[in-house]
């Protein structure tokens, strides 16, 4: 049974009089699902609780905290067909996807478990001192990364469960040691709370501490405010909207103590073709634009939007247009966010220079909340002079940017903000020829793509899904793969510090087995 109360540790909680439903946006009626919005009280309770339960489980070993992990991957692999049943109300999602991004949730959290069991990850750097140097003794410095503290994470609305409640943001927080608070998204509350059960019950189970997690509700902004201003938060992880993480981030750093903020706040991830590659592969790339742009009726981060191509007939631009016909709208996750679609597009097209080339011809299901694929066209020299068309329409719309030349394609590129993707089409012999592109494509995004398209983030140890900004808030981190553990922890020097005081992970016989930089060379051996 889905209860619509606070999570806070392992207690409920249901003080507040204020409520709200859920809502099932493909038959636009509010779901049977009730939830109570957080009071102050309680957001102070789960928050309390995290400080507390960070002194404890701060000093898990990586073994313990990777057995946490992995029954928590095993609450998740049996959660049925509920899970799925209820995502698919509040989310409008076909069952095949959120089949899908369960599995890629329960492998997120298989991989951290599988980090943590290895251990090297905290970074062990070893310099052995030497009192006979002269002329002043060398001292013994050890470091390793620490948690930071409490973190708070804001569920993301697109991904119901790999980038909310058990996202990598959460698990990786717990990989680092850190409590987590959720302030659940609004979009899909119930899927929230079913998945707040599970980390609950693996909590539980494995004897973590009370406090360990905790899940608030609320369909406004007090509660997110209140956690990200809350002197106990050491860190806060959000996927959203630029306007929401912006003003996030601009909290964060006016508290008296400031705390980072790592926001993921999307992009268009422009796709450079240039021209033998079109002239080769051109209904093969339109075909895979198409699809790439309106993959999930747009709503991924790595959406595709905005293409730049280099002029040299018609041909290639007919076949983008046949590609968008051919595509199919569908049931976006929220009417709040189809709204914002449509005047996305509208205002690309009430600006000069700006024309729609093509219009799907199709649509999926009978709701009124239909998003329409789009695809508009413009001109290099429009979109130099209009930064705001390089700016994210979330949902399924692209632009095709006609470059004059090899220099104008440059100059795009070059008056590109951040990123989080950016796309190279092209043969061996034109990728070597444009490799001052590729040059200034690597500055401006966190992930380059050869001869693919960016959407379908691998989940891996070489992932980076993060960017300059404005596409994140801190372009050193990535909110995908083990890399993403580091934005919870901090280092942590120990200077001539007696044997029997150090972590083990720095103490001279290497009981942990892991890779560790002892006087600058890596390995596993114990010192003597």
């Amino acid at each position: 049974m889905i209860q619509g109360r606070q999570i806070i540790g392992f207690d409920y909680s249901a003080d507040g009089d204020e409520t709200f439903y859920s809502y099932n946006p493909a038959e636009q009626h509010n779901t049977n699902y009730l939830f109570h919005k957080a009071t102050t009280g309680e957001i102070n309770l789960a928050v309390d609780k995290a400080a507390a339960a960070f002194q404890i489980y701060r000093k898990k070993t990586g073994a313990e905290k990777a057995v946490f992990l992995t029954m928590l991957a095993d609450e998740l692999s049996n959660t049925g067909d509920e899970l799925i049943k209820v995502c698919c109300e509040e989310t409008g999602l076909p069952p095949i996807r959120i089949e899908g991004e369960r599995m890629r949730t329960v492998n997120q959290v298989k991989m951290f478990a599988a980090l943590l069991s290895e251990g090297s990850w905290v970074d062990a750097r070893i310099d052995t001192g030497n009192p006979e140097r002269t002329p002043l003794p060398k001292p013994d410095i050890r470091s390793m990364q620490i948690p930071l503290g409490p973190v708070v994470v804001f569920g993301a609305s697109n991904f119901p469960l790999a980038f909310s409640v058990a996202g990598g943001d959460t698990i990786s927080a717990f990989a680092a040691g850190c409590p987590v608070v959720v302030k659940a998204h609004p979009a899909h509350p119930a899927t929230s709370a079913i998945i707040g059960k599970l980390i609950q019950t693996a909590a539980q189970k494995m004897n973590m501490p009370d406090g360990l997690f905790s899940l608030l509700f609320d369909n406004g902004i007090n509660a997110g405010v209140h956690l990200v201003k809350h002197p106990g938060i050491k860190a806060v992880a959000f996927t959203g909207s630029y306007k929401a993480g912006k003003a996030l981030f601009d909290i964060a750093v006016s508290r008296r103590e400031p705390i980072p903020v790592y926001a993921e706040m999307g992009s268009t991830n422009p796709v450079f073709i240039l021209p033998e590659a079109a002239k080769q592969r051109g209904q093969e790339i339109a075909a895979a634009y198409a699809a790439s742009v309106t993959m999930g009726i747009g709503q991924f981060c790595t959406n595709p939007g905005l293409m730049i191509y280099q002029k040299q007939d018609d041909h290639f631009l007919q076949l983008l247009k046949t590609a968008f016909e051919k595509t199919t709208g569908g049931v976006m996750l929220t009417p709040k966010i189809l709204d914002s679609y449509n005047s996305g597009v509208h205002q690309h097209l009430s600006t000069d220079g700006v024309e729609q080339l093509a219009v799907s011809k199709s649509s999926a299901g009978n709701s009124t909340n239909i998003a329409v694929p789009v695809l508009l066209q413009t001109s290099g020299q429009v979109i130099n002079s209009n930064p705001v068309l390089s700016e994210e329409v979330f949902g399924p719309t692209g632009m095709a940017v006609l470059a004059n030349s090899k220099k104008e394609m440059l100059e795009i590129a070059e008056n590109l903000s951040g990123h989080l993707t950016a796309t190279v089409h092209g043969t061996e012999e034109e990728l070597i020829g444009y490799q001052q592109l590729l040059d200034v494509l690597e500055q401006k995004a966190g992930r380059v793509v050869i001869n693919g398209f960016p959407t379908g983030v691998e989940v891996g140890n070489a992932m980076v899904h993060g960017g300059p900004y404005p596409s994140t808030t801190d372009s050193r981190t990535t909110s995908v793969g083990t890399a993403s553990i580091y934005r919870f922890t901090r280092p942590v020097c120990y200077q001539n510090t007696p044997q029997q005081l150090l972590p083990r992970a720095l103490q001279n016989k290497n009981v942990l087995k892991i890779h560790r930089l002892i006087n600058g060379e890596w390995s596993t051996k114990d010192i003597s």
